[in-house]
C-alpha cells in the first residue's frame, strides 16, 4: 500500500498543478424533471449559477496574499569576523582561551546585512476593516517580515498579532485605509454535508483563485482517519472536494451566501498535490482563537482534564460497556481538573458537552475549543448503562482559571547592550551580550539575575546583540508547552560564572 501525505498548502513549490471541481451545468440553473417522489426529496429552491458569481464577487477583495520573508542562514564566521561556526563552552574561551576564537588585532571589516528572500506563500482573509486578517500559523511561522498583498495589488506591511500553532491559525494587522473589503463571518455549525462551497485563495501565486466543491464530511480527524501520526494539534475539520493547493493556505471556504465558513488549511494526498481532499478550520474555532490573540496574545484554552480514546467495537467488548456504542472513553482523570471536580472516573463515555455531541476525538476537540477557562459547562456521560450528567468548571494547563498572557519577546523583563569591540577585547572574549537593566518583576528578576551580567551564549547559540537574543526568545516562545526556557551562560564582570535557567511559559 502507497503511504499518503497529509500537505500544508503554503510553501512556494510543495506540490504540482490540479485542476479544479466545478459543477457542470446540468446541475446548475435549472431543475431537473423529476416524479413526485423525487420532487419531494428535491431542496426547496435550485442552486443557480448566478450563486456561485454572487459568493465569488463577494469574497476574492476580501482574500489577500501573504508573503514571508527570511534572512538565509549564515556561518558564525561571516557574522564575527572570521570566528569558527562550530559551537564551543564559552567559559573555556573564556577561562583557557581558544585559538580558532580569539579576537583578531586588526581593524573589523564592515558588515553588510544579508538580504532577505521569500520562503513562503499563503492567503489570508480579511476579518475587519480595520486590518485584522487571520491566515495560518505555518504561513508565518518562520518570518521574518512579511507582506500582504490586496487583491486590488496594494502592498502593505503585517505585524504578527498572535499565533497559535495548536490549532494552525494566525492573526495579522495590516495599517490601511478604512475601505478593506471584510467577508462576513457564517456559521460552520449550520453547514451541511453535500452544501456546495469555494474556496479562495492564491495557490501557486495566482491570485484570487476560486475554486469549488462541497462539504464531504465535518468534524474530520485526519489522523484517526488516516492512521498517519498527527502533529498533536486540535483537529476538527470540513473536509471537503474543492480543489486546495500550494498558496492556498490560510485562504477563505465560504458557502453561496459568501459567509466565511473556515480557513483552508491542508490536504490529504499520495502525492503531494491536490487528489480530491482538502481540509478547514471551521469558523466555530476560528472566532474564539482570534478573538483571544486579539485579546490576550495567547489562547486562554480550557481542559476538561482526561486520557481519552474513541469508542469503538473492540473497546466496547473488551471493557463489557453497555448503553452506548460512540462516546470518549476515559482512560484516565487528572487531579485538579474540571472532570474531577465533575465525579468523572475511568470508565465512564462521554458522550456531550453542553449541547455539543462528543462522539469523537474531533468532536470533542472542537467543542473544548469553544470555552475558555472559568466556564461552566454540563458534562454527559454514560456509566454501568446509565445516563449522568455533571457540572464542573473548565481550567487553564495550570489548573487555575487565571487570565494567560503571551509573554512578549520584545519585553522579556530585561534589555540587552551590544559589547564594543574595545570591551569584548577588555573582557577577553568573542561576542556577548551586556545584561542592561532587569524589571523588578519578571523572568529574569525571579531568578536573581542583576544588570551588568554578560550574556555569551543562549540555548547553547552564541549571541553577539539584543537583536540576536530577541530572534531566539521568538524562537523558544514557538516551543511546546514546558519547553519554554531560555538556557542563559555567562559571566559577572568580575569573574564570576553563573547560569540562569528563564521560564518563558505564558503567565
Amino acid at each position: 500500500m502507497k503511504s499518503f501525505i497529509i500537505t500544508v498548502a503554503c510553501v512556494l513549490g510543495m506540490a504540482t498543478a490540479a485542476c479544479a471541481h466545478t459543477p457542470s451545468d446540468s446541475n446548475i440553473g435549472t431543475a431537473p424533471a423529476a416524479g413526485p417522489t423525487e420532487a419531494a426529496a428535491a431542496p426547496a429552491a435550485y442552486i443557480s449559477q448566478a450563486d456561485f458569481i454572487h459568493a465569488s464577487e463577494q469574497t476574492v477583495n476580501g482574500v489577500v496574499s501573504v508573503k514571508s520573508y527570511a534572512t538565509p542562514p549564515q556561518s558564525y564566521g561571516n557574522r564575527h569576523g572570521g570566528y569558527s561556526d562550530q559551537y564551543t563552552d564559552p567559559f573555556f574561551e573564556f577561562f583557557f582561551g581558544g585559538p580558532r576564537r580569539r579576537p583578531v588585532p586588526q581593524p573589523e571589516p564592515e558588515r553588510t546585512k544579508p538580504r532577505q528572500r521569500q520562503i513562503g506563500l499563503g492567503s489570508g482573509v480579511i476579518i475587519s476593516a480595520d486590518g485584522y486578517i487571520v491566515t495560518n500559523n505555518h504561513v508565518i511561522e518562520q518570518a521574518e517580515r512579511l507582506e500582504v498583498t490586496l487583491n486590488d495589488n496594494r502592498n502593505f506591511e503585517a505585524t504578527v498579532v498572535g499565533a497559535d500553532p495548536t490549532t494552525d491559525i494566525a492573526l495579522l494587522k495590516i495599517d490601511a485605509p478604512a475601505d478593506l473589503h471584510v467577508i462576513p463571518m457564517g456559521d460552520s455549525e449550520n453547514l451541511h454535508v453535500g452544501e456546495w462551497v469555494l474556496a479562495v485563495g492564491n495557490p501557486f501565486g495566482f491570485t484570487s483563485s476560486v475554486t469549488s466543491g462541497i462539504v464531504s464530511a465535518k468534524a474530520r480527524n485526519i489522523s484517526s482517519a488516516t492512521g498517519v501520526p498527527g502533529s498533536g494539534g486540535i483537529e476538527s475539520y470540513i473536509q471537503t472536494d474543492a480543489a486546495v493547493n500550494s498558496g492556498n493556505s490560510g485562504g477563505a471556504l465560504v458557502n453561496l451566501r459568501g459567509e466565511l465558513v473556515g480557513i483552508n488549511t491542508a490536504i490529504y494526498s499520495q502525492t503531494g498535490a491536490y487528489a480530491g481532499c482538502s481540509f478547514a478550520i471551521p469558523t466555530s474555532i476560528v472566532q474564539k482563537v482570534t478573538a483571544d490573540l486579539k485579546q490576550y496574545g495567547t489562547v486562554q484554552r480550557a481542559m476538561l482534564g482526561i486520557s481519552f480514546v474513541e469508542l469503538s467495537p473492540e473497546l466496547i467488548d473488551e471493557k463489557k460497556i453497555k448503553g452506548v456504542i460512540a462516546g470518549i472513553y476515559v482512560a484516565e482523570v487528572s487531579d485538579l481538573s474540571a472532570a474531577r471536580e465533575a465525579g468523572l472516573r475511568e470508565g465512564d463515555v462521554i458522550t456531550a458537552l453542553n449541547s455539543y455531541t462528543t462522539h469523537s476525538t474531533a468532536q470533542l476537540q472542537e467543542a473544548i475549543t469553544k470555552f475558555s477557562p472559568g466556564d461552566r459547562v454540563t458534562i454527559t456521560f454514560i456509566r454501568d448503562g446509565q445516563k449522568h450528567s455533571a457540572e464542573a468548571v473548565l481550567r487553564n494547563a495550570q489548573g487555575t482559571t487565571a487570565t494567560v498572557r503571551e509573554i512578549n519577546p520584545d519585553n522579556l523583563g530585561a534589555t540587552f547592550k551590544s559589547l564594543t569591540r574595545e570591551r569584548l577585547n577588555e573582557l577577553q572574549i568573542s561576542a556577548g551580550v551586556e545584561v542592561s537593566s532587569v524589571d523588578s518583576e519578571g523572568p529574569f528578576a525571579e531568578q536573581g539575575m542583576r544588570p551588568g551580567f554578560i550574556v555569551l551564549a543562549i540555548n547553547q547559540t552564541r549571541v553577539s546583540s539584543p537583536d540576536e537574543v530577541k530572534a531566539l526568545a521568538r524562537r523558544i516562545l514557538k516551543a511546546d508547552a514546558g519547553e519554554r526556557v531560555m538556557f542563559i551562560s555567562g559571566f559577572y564582570p568580575g569573574g564570576r560564572r553563573a547560569f540562569y535557567a528563564i521560564d518563558l511559559n505564558r503567565r
